[in-house]
């Protein structure tokens, strides 16, 4: 560099093209364009906010649920906590195919019935 080995470069002094990825398969950077100029997104990014919003609203309705567990009774926890896991079940199937068709390296986490009660445990004993 200090001999000057990189001053004739071509392009130099002239803006970088960031409109392509070289490092992208050109069938999907070309699919991503076209998905973009037509305000298209991808599957994997419709269903990746799904989940986002399916799993916020899950843990909203395992909090409620969680603090009436002891005022309304067994009975009424019980029935409750059967219905969200099923609702856990079908976020779940959600994230494997997500995972199936999500790119290398943006992969998520399912969730555990056992996890989230410890989340709420935790809250619980922090208030």
């Amino acid at each position: 560099m200090e001999e000057g080995q990189f001053e004739n470069l071509p392009g130099k002094g002239k803006p970088l093209d960031l409109n392509t990825n070289p490092h992208a398969d050109p069938a999907e950077d070309t699919l991503y364009r076209i998905l973009s100029r037509n305000k298209c997104a991808p599957e994997w990014v419709e269903l990746n906010k799904e989940i986002r919003s399916n799993v916020v609203d899950w843990r909203s309705a395992l909090k409620k649920a969680w603090t009436h567990k002891d005022s309304v009774g067994d009975s009424k926890w019980i029935e409750a906590s059967e219905s969200l896991k099923l609702q856990m079940r079908d976020i779940n199937n959600k994230v494997f195919r997500y995972n199936l068709i999500v790119p290398f390296g943006r992969e998520m986490f399912g969730l555990k019935w056992e996890k989230e009660i410890d989340r709420l445990k935790e809250e619980s004993a922090g208030s």
